[in-house]
């Protein structure tokens, strides 16, 4: 008979383990749940209690958005993450999402994947929803998509948390946001994690996306992806375009990257692991930052362009104009070059023939007649320097 009984104990303990339910509180968590919390509450450690408590505290609808943040959540965050951080991340990730149709309408898979992290790379893990959902929901409300959200938050949050771009006054390159909101200035990985997290704080699902390197070799690059309800849209954090989405002064540079060499691929961030690491090129030792080759949206056709710059001096600052391209008397093209407040592989793109003879004019505060004649030598994405004094 004791033989029986242990024999009974023995198959109900496996019966009970194959099903893989767990009580967490008065949540009845899924085998699928359950499943995907043992390897996580392991490697937390003692800071599982945390993370269960956590978990105890939410609605049943809120619990499942946790435990697919806990699922595919990095070790360092796994140990040290309080009950009260992802209580409130996740609240107020919810509660954004309740506020309009467009957050509303953001399907659950994306919303997980896009909307509830509260990390997109290496940053320091700031507690910013709640004060991120406060200063900004109320410059969405009148949006009425999430495209027309997003690019509100590109044209406005800048000048209400004083960031700007600089590539050398930023104290580091994987700033968090309150890294960048105290210094002043990021770069343009810091100034992407500001804006994502801007995003995600009103229900806007946005991810981060870089190259290492543009494949004309000229340095490497971070900007944020928005989902608009149908696709993927790129934008430049800090660097609002009036033409909407999808409009950038780096389109032609990503249209020649290379999906198949990693050095000058692009990717985009994805806090659900896949079996590609974000390449982080000021630590190439991280490994848990989860990525997806996306070049292939960014590689049409859109030609070759001539890259214009103007400096006050030889070895000087950018310089900021309005210019002119004449030839044979006629205008040809114009626009505006970008000073050291623009991201220094920002610069002002045209399409010029060549071999031509131009001549540049450009408007510098009161001298409206400063002029320089050059030719365009046809090189791929050729880059012509300008001096106002030599």
């Amino acid at each position: 008979m004791k033989f029986i009984w242990i024999f009974f104990i023995i198959c109900s303990c496996s019966v009970n383990l194959s099903f893989g339910i767990e009580i967490i509180g008065d949540k009845k968590l899924s085998f699928k749940q359950s499943a995907a919390l043992v390897e996580p509450f392991k490697r937390a450690g003692a800071n599982s209690e945390e993370l269960r408590s956590a978990i105890k505290r939410l609605s049943t609808e809120r619990a499942e958005g946790l435990v697919f943040l806990i699922q595919h959540m990095p070790e360092r965050d796994l140990k040290t993450l309080s009950s009260d951080y992802l209580v409130e991340n996740i609240n107020y990730a919810y509660k954004a999402r309740s506020e309009s149709d467009w957050a509303k309408s953001v399907p659950k898979e994306i919303f997980f994947n896009d909307v509830l992290p509260y990390a997109s790379i290496n940053e320091r893990r700031d507690r910013w929803r709640k004060d991120f959902h406060a200063r900004f929901s109320p410059l969405v409300k009148e949006a009425k998509t999430l495209e027309e959200a997003a690019q509100v938050l590109n044209k406005e949050i800048w000048k209400m948390i004083n960031v700007r771009y600089h590539a050398s006054k930023r104290p580091k390159p994987d700033q968090s946001p309150y890294e960048s909101i105290d210094a002043g200035f990021a770069s343009c990985t810091g100034l992407s994690v500001l804006l994502i997290d801007a995003c995600r704080s009103v229900g806007v699902p946005s991810r981060f996306v870089g190259t290492p390197m543009w494949a004309n070799k000229r340095g490497n690059h971070s900007w944020v992806e928005v989902w608009d309800g149908n696709f993927w849209q790129f934008t430049g954090a800090c660097e609002y375009s009036a033409a909407g989405l999808g409009n950038a002064w780096f389109k032609g540079s990503a249209s020649n990257a290379v999906k198949a060499d990693p050095k000058h691929a692009i990717y985009a961030s994805s806090w659900k692991r896949t079996k590609t690491n974000f390449p982080l090129i000021w630590n190439l030792g991280i490994d848990y930052v989860f990525a997806k080759n996306v070049t292939d949206n960014y590689t049409g056709n859109v030609g070759n362009r001539v890259f214009l710059q103007l400096f006050d001096k030889p070895g000087g600052e950018r310089v900021a104009a309005d210019v002119e391209v004449w030839m044979s008397g006629s205008k040809v093209a114009s626009g505006r070059t970008r000073d050291s407040t623009n991201d220094t592989n920002d610069m002002l793109g045209l399409s010029l023939k060549k071999g031509m003879n131009y001549e540049l004019k450009a408007s510098i505060k009161k001298d409206k007649h400063w002029t320089k004649l050059f030719i365009v030598k046809g090189e791929r994405d050729e880059e012509i320097q300008f001096f106002l004094s030599e």
